[in-house]
């Protein structure tokens, strides 16, 4: 298997990572200790309803128990949902996370793909509701986006759900970024999920939580039936006994994640500003990354600075030249961002200067 995400530290070993984008205020001490804690039980099975989990994540985001699913990461939600429905014909927007095509390919699945524009960060327009054809299954979505980071309006997305309703197409929505964002509800599907028994969302613990390592995901939607496919087409043991504690006591911790919105709202100011004083094109964000475009090769040369970034160039719709970082601490993004002034000062003149503030 060829490696296509962020993150990868194990092929470039000892670097500053930008590549992977979660929250560097990092995991909630309350995690992991919990997650040290349940060590102690690992003689046991998992318990393959993560009731304890379920109840409290329920109670928190005023859902009934039952309209949820847990995965070993969102990864796994996706590709149990192709699974359990099996699509024939699938709509899908892109640049996007590659994730919701390898889940559609795995299961036969025939994509008709909708490209997004740059002018509009890389998100859905009006047009894609006339998209949403009676001979689609199955359609994707991300918001805030990856990887724009842009948000999808939520009047937009509520249009994209009736139109789901009325053409028997399972809407999955994956918001896994929404808790970086200054103000999730504002945006977020949540409430309309039992409204909308085609909405399926995606979240996980995995980015704003900072703990990929234990792999947390989860779906929510009203289709009890859907529920139950997809239950039986998994393995019941996925979530470890360490990512049920971990997850549990992590929903005790409003505060990490509330600092952390307001922390990388400021950070990523400071990061935009620089790239527009280089005359580096960027996609504005309302999350923990940016995208952005420039002919010099970035990847390679910050390399040289033990810094690892995001090479987009293997996102459909995206190419050479794309590149996206996350925003990290303010002293790493310091580092980032002097390495980057120094790279810039040797480039003169290798690219016209633009601005798409």
């Amino acid at each position: 298997m060829i490696y296509g995400h962020g993150g990868d530290i194990y092929t470039y070993g000892d670097m500053l990572d930008f590549s992977v984008n979660i929250n560097p205020l990092g995991p909630p001490g309350k995690a992991v200790d919990a997650a040290k804690r349940s060590m102690d039980q690992i003689t046991a099975y998992p318990d393959s309803r993560c009731r304890e989990l379920r109840k409290k994540l329920a109670d928190k985001e005023g859902m009934p128990e039952d309209f949820y699913i847990f995965g070993n990461g969102a990864a796994e939600i996706l590709y149990t949902l192709v699974l359990a429905i099996k699509p024939k014909r699938a709509l899908l927007p892109v640049p996007a996370f590659s994730e919701y095509e390898q889940a559609l390919r795995s299961g036969g699945c025939h994509i008709e793909y909708y490209t997004t524009k740059q002018e509009n960060g890389f998100c859905i327009d009006e047009d894609f509701l006339s998209e949403i054809t009676e001979d689609i299954d199955i359609l994707f979505l991300c918001s805030p986006s990856n990887p724009s980071g842009h948000v999808i309006r939520r009047e937009l997305l509520e249009q994209v759900a009736v139109r789901c309703e009325k053409q028997n197409v399972r809407m999955v929505l994956d918001e896994c970024f929404a808790g970086f964002l200054e103000d999730p509800g504002r945006y977020s599907m949540l409430c309309f999920a039992a409204q909308y028994k085609q909405l399926f969302l995606v979240r996980a613990f995995t980015k704003i939580y900072a703990m990929p390592g234990l792999r947390l995901g989860y779906g929510i939607t009203s289709d009890c039936g859907l529920l139950e496919a997809m239950e039986a087409a998994r393995q019941p043991w996925s979530v470890s006994i360490p990512a049920q504690a971990a997850g549990t006591a992590a929903l005790d911790d409003e505060e990490t994640v509330s600092r952390a919105g307001r922390f990388i709202s400021e950070q990523r100011e400071k990061m935009e500003e620089n790239l527009r004083r280089h005359g580096i094109r960027f996609v504005p964000s309302d999350a923990n990354f940016i995208l952005f475009y420039t002919e010099i090769n970035l990847f390679e040369e910050l390399k040289k600075y033990r810094i690892l970034i995001r090479d987009c160039s293997n996102y459909r719709g995206l190419g050479r030249g794309w590149y996206r970082i996350a925003v990290r601490t303010a002293e790493e993004n310091a580092v980032l961002m002097k390495a980057l002034d120094e790279i810039m000062a040797g480039s003169t003149g290798k690219y016209a200067k633009e601005d798409d503030r």
